[in-house]
């Protein structure tokens, strides 16, 4: 990992801008977004087939079923069984894997409709440095284990996944498989499809939390006494990010009705100098958010509303907390980005998320984590962004886009951000006016709690279904 030069990313902070005036960034390419496509298959069998056992030994093999690459961090596997007692604890052990230990995981979950034969899981995942499966291909012979924390023999007979005359591969549909997020093979015990968004106990989510922020973005105007009642502070007050000299203009942020849905929509317009650029900013006044499922639904745009197109332009959804000294270790910022015209040396349209350890503004130093595609992003995205105990998940539309490492996980709560912003007016020459606008739906945030997409929008459906336009349970830190 390489630190771009100062004069090809480097940017001001973004949302602590709002809060104590602009610093610089820059962000590091790392790993191209994931493509999660076609289906899966699970071959199991077991290698402790007694009705009893110390230890239960499920094998798999996971093979590509469908016609694109597979990246096997998306992938999900779910062994399900009757814990032996209401208090027991169990562990997890991989003892050889073709793809290598230490890319497998294990984690225990609960399920939400007890049935006979199962109240628990096993989830099998993956890290991101497990690779891919090609289309035809499987990960071969995964020999895996869990017993029980106390060493008490295992009952085996009741487990809804166990087959103990299955002792060579073959497939198996009492495990199921998940794909980002959505189940691709298998049946669960009936009532707790692992797609399900009712299903409390995902295995990736902390104990407890589970209180939410969500907003529809239902206002009149910026100047609505209901914005700061609900948390929010419309940015007026100047600094960076962008172009020295600019104003942050809270009137161009407005809630019109798009398509009978109201939303939330940031303006930055220009004529090609300083004095006339307005730009802006929504921020959650309170830095209470940290580990658990950051959602937004968010309309980037190529082109300018009005006026000639070319100028560097910053999109953005994200959350962040201040820098209290250089190079301290307990910032963070954890970024979506979209620049529609290039900037920062790039020649045209490319999206980042960039995961934050640290920076030092001068000399400029940074450590961060990033992935990136040069693509267009133009139009509405159901961006989702996933803190837990291990890693950072940037979803975009459903998928995967970047997985980045436990190193760069939040110390300290942070803010959420929104805001639209120019790098500089290099980007064209044009005299005349133009304005862009990036448009918001929802925004929500789940504490402690990490949800698949498809899991964030059955949530936001529950909450318009319900006539819910904000609710805010998440406690100050």
């Amino acid at each position: 990992m390489s630190n771009r030069p100062p004069t090809g990313r480097r940017r001001v902070a973004l949302a602590l801008s709002a809060l104590l005036g602009g610093t610089a960034l820059v962000a590091v390419p790392m790993s191209a977004p994931a493509a999660a496509a076609g289906g899966l298959a699970v071959q199991y069998r077991t290698s402790a087939s007694g009705a009893t056992a110390d230890q239960s030994e499920p094998w798999f093999k996971v093979r590509n079923t469908g016609s694109a690459s597979v990246q096997l961090s998306q992938v999900r596997i779910r062994y399900y069984f009757k814990a032996d007692s209401a208090s027991a604890g169990y562990r997890f052990a991989c003892s050889w894997a073709v793809k290598g230990c230490a890319n497998v995981t294990g984690t225990f979950g609960t399920l939400a409709h007890p049935t006979a034969t199962a109240d628990r899981y096993l989830e099998i995942g993956f890290t991101s440095t497990a690779g891919a499966l090609a289309p035809g291909a499987d990960t071969g012979d995964m020999q895996l284990r869990f017993y029980q924390s106390s060493w008490q023999t295992l009952n085996q007979a009741d487990d809804y996944s166990f087959n103990g005359a299955q002792t060579s591969y073959a497939d198996w549909n009492k495990v199921t498989a998940q794909l980002a997020g959505t189940t691709v093979w298998g049946t669960a015990p009936a009532g707790n499809d692992p797609t399900d968004p009712t299903d409390p106990t995902d295995p990736t989510d902390p104990p407890g939390g589970g209180q939410a922020l969500f907003d529809d973005f239902t206002y009149a105007s910026y100047t609505d006494p209901a914005i700061s009642a609900h948390g929010w502070n419309v940015r007026s007050n100047s600094g960076g990010p962008g172009v020295p000299g600019a104003t942050w203009d809270p009137s161009k942020v407005t809630f019109p009705v798009v398509s009978g849905n109201k939303v939330m929509n940031l303006q930055t317009s220009t004529s090609g100098t300083a004095e006339s650029t307005r730009q802006t900013e929504v921020v959650s006044r309170s830095t209470k958010f940290k580990n658990g499922t950051y959602a937004a639904r968010v309309r980037f745009a190529d082109a300018p509303e009005s006026g000639p197109d070319g100028d560097h332009l910053v999109q953005t959804f994200f959350t962040i907390n201040d820098l209290t000294a250089p190079m301290a270790d307990d910032y963070a910022e954890y970024d979506f980005e979209y620049l529609p015209n290039g900037g920062w040396g790039e020649p045209g349209n490319i999206l980042y998320t960039t995961s934050w350890e640290t920076y030092n503004p001068d000399p400029w130093q940074a450590v961060n984590q990033h992935t990136e595609a040069r693509q267009s992003y133009a139009g509405w995205h159901d961006l989702v962004l996933t803190i837990d105990s291990g890693s950072i998940k940037y979803f975009i539309d459903g998928q995967l886009f970047g997985t980045h490492d436990a190193q760069y996980l939040p110390e300290r709560p942070m803010s959420i951000n929104f805001n639209q912003w120019l790098i500089d007016l290099a980007g064209q020459t044009a005299t005349g006016a133009r304005a862009y606008n990036e448009q918001v739906d929802y925004v929500l945030h789940v504490k402690d709690q990490v949800l698949t997409p498809a899991q964030v929008a059955a949530k936001v459906a529950a909450y318009r279904g319900a006539g819910t336009g904000f609710v805010d349970e998440v406690p100050a830190p």
